[in-house]
C-alpha cells in the first residue's frame, strides 16, 4: 500500500539511492514527522535497477515530491559502478574496493543541500554507515561532521545563521540492526534494491559486496531477505 504524500512544517530532504540503507533513513526521517522531498541522482550507474526501487520508495513513503537528477558520472568513470571494469565477488576486503565512486557522497549530498535551501528545509538526511560497508572514505563520521561545516559556509542560509543538519540515523548501525530498523517501521525491504550487478534474469548476484553485507545483516537479525538472488553464500 502506498502512501499520499506527508506535509508537515518540518521538511527534510532525503537522499533516496533505492538501497536498504536510503530506505531506512528516509523511514526514520518519516517517522520523525519531516515532510519527505527525496532526491534520487541518475548518475548513469551500472546497477540501474535501483532507480526503479528509488521511485517506488518515495511513493510508498509518501514524499511530497520525489526529483530524479540526472547526472553522468560515466563520462568520468574511475569505478566499477561507471566505467569497464568487473564488479569484485571474491569478498569483502580491507582495502577501498574498485565499485568506489570518487568523491560520489561528497557531490550528491552538495546537490542535495542545494535543493534543501531551496525549499527551505534545514534538515538533509543520508543512509551512510560506518560499520558495515566496504571502507568508503565519505562514509565515515568524520566526513559527515566535515559537510555540516561546509554547508553553513557555502550557502545564503548557512551566512544568514539559519544553518543545516545532516543527519546520518544509521551511521553507527550494523547490518543487522538496519534490516531490523526495516521490519520494525514495517518497511519491505523487497522494494529496495542493493546488488552491484543485476543478473540478467533480474535476480541480485548474491556475491559483490553490497550483497554480501546485506545478506549478512539479514541473516545476523534473524530475518528473510525477500530480494531474489543468483547466489546466496551466507
Amino acid at each position: 500500500m502506498t502512501n499520499s504524500p506527508q506535509t508537515s512544517d518540518k521538511k527534510a530532504v532525503v537522499l533516496l539511492s533505492g538501497g536498504l540503507d536510503s530506505m531506512v533513513s528516509a523511514g526514520l526521517a518519516r517517522e520523525a514527522g519531516y515532510s519527505l522531498y527525496a532526491l534520487t541522482i541518475d548518475y548513469n550507474q551500472r546497477h540501474r535497477r535501483e532507480l526503479a526501487s528509488a521511485a517506488l520508495l518515495a511513493e510508498h513513503l509518501g514524499a511530497v515530491k520525489h526529483v530524479v537528477l540526472p547526472l553522468d558520472l560515466r563520462q568520468f568513470g574511475g569505478s566499477a559502478l561507471t566505467d569497464a571494469i568487473d564488479v569484485p565477488k571474491e569478498g569483502v576486503g580491507n582495502d577501498i574496493p574498485v565499485t568506489y565512486v570518487p568523491a560520489r557522497n561528497l557531490v550528491f549530498l552538495s546537490l542535495t543541500l542545494a535543493w534543501a535551501e531551496a525549499v527551505g528545509a534545514k534538515d538533509i538526511f543520508i543512509g551512510v554507515n560506518a560499520l558495515d560497508y566496504s571502507g568508503y572514505p565519505d562514509c565515515r563520521p568524520e566526513f559527515i561532521e566535515g559537510f555540516e561545516k561546509l554547508a553553513d559556509l557555502a550557502t545564503k542560509a548557512g551566512a544568514q545563521g539559519a544553518g543545516f543538519r545532516i543527519q546520518a540515523p544509521l551511521q553507527h548501525m550494523s547490518k543487522a540492526q538496519i534490516a531490523q530498523e526495516a521490519d520494525r517501521l514495517g518497511l519491505d525491504a523487497g522494494m529496495s534494491w542493493s546488488c552491484y550487478d543485476p543478473q540478467p534474469d533480474g535476480k541480485a548476484c548474491g556475491l559483490c559486496d553490497s550483497c554480501r553485507l546485506r545478506l549478512a545483516g539479514f541473516e545476523q537479525a534473524g530475518l528473510v531477505d525477500p530480494l531474489p538472488y543468483a547466489h546466496r553464500p551466507i
